[in-house]
């Protein structure tokens, strides 16, 4: 039987699953676990070990939806997490959010998503029946406390949609915020987060700003993706002392 965090269980007890798409987005979490072993499944590669005292699991799954839900359900059944993070960078859908901000997600969307020829909304997804999905309110706040404490200047709590498209067009930017009303965008979140809605697993979705997802973004993205990814890194480190 899978084990639920309750409020008398010891920091051992609980174990968190980490997805990144890329390995500059994983690497500074990796450096800081101890005890760790690694374990291939599917082609990825999950180090196991410890962070701050509880027990985590960190996959890098690839760039794209597919490869994210592979390394969701994969981890799921293989390590049984009580909690799954997918953290990384992000474009900006908002002028709220500049390159290094944070941005965290209280429910994600597949923007790409589109069965509206037949009468559905965009962004549906048929078998669920849902254009949003959720992440947990208990550990997106304790994101937002973790950012808070590290003194980050921003952070912004919203919609993030996810697609297999790289956005660096403002119309098509303006396109998602109109359908969606999304603060950033990024190319795993919500894969992620639909596997975890269909396995019953608490999900949480953290992004730093890496570029503005307009016609700069190709040039933006690889400046400023190593700071950013740090940033998403430390954002984790402090979550995870808060546990």
């Amino acid at each position: 039987m899978k084990r639920r965090m309750t409020l008398n269980m010891q920091k051992t007890d609980f174990s968190v699953g980490i997805i990144a798409a890329m390995t500059v987005e994983a690497e500074g979490i990796c450096s800081s676990m101890t005890e760790t072993s690694e374990k291939e499944v599917s082609g990825i590669k999950f180090v196991v070990g410890r962070l701050h005292g509880i027990n985590a699991v960190v996959a890098v799954c690839g760039v794209g939806k597919v490869f994210a839900a592979i390394c969701a359900e994969t981890m799921i059944l293989e390590f049984s997490p009580d909690l799954i993070i997918n953290t990384g960078v992000a474009g900006t859908l908002t002028d709220k959010l500049s390159i290094g901000d944070i941005a965290i997600a209280d429910k994600l969307v597949q923007h790409d998503m589109d069965t509206s020829p037949l009468g559905d909304p965009v962004g549906m997804i048929s078998g669920i029946n849902l254009v949003y999905l959720p992440t947990s309110e208990k550990y997106s706040a304790l994101l937002l406390e973790a950012t808070k404490k590290l003194g980050t200047k921003n952070c912004l709590v919203g919609t993030i949609a996810s697609g297999d498209k790289f956005i660096s067009d403002t119309d098509e930017k303006k396109r998602i915020v109109s359908l969606f009303d999304a603060c950033a965008c990024e190319m795993e979140g919500a894969a992620i987060a639909q596997v975890c809605y269909v396995n019953n697993t608490p999900c949480c979705v953290m992004r730093a700003i890496s570029d503005g997802s307009d016609e700069n973004a190709s040039l933006d993205f690889p400046t400023f993706v190593k700071e950013s990814a740090e940033r998403g890194s430390a954002v984790i480190k402090a979550f995870f002392r808060l546990l």
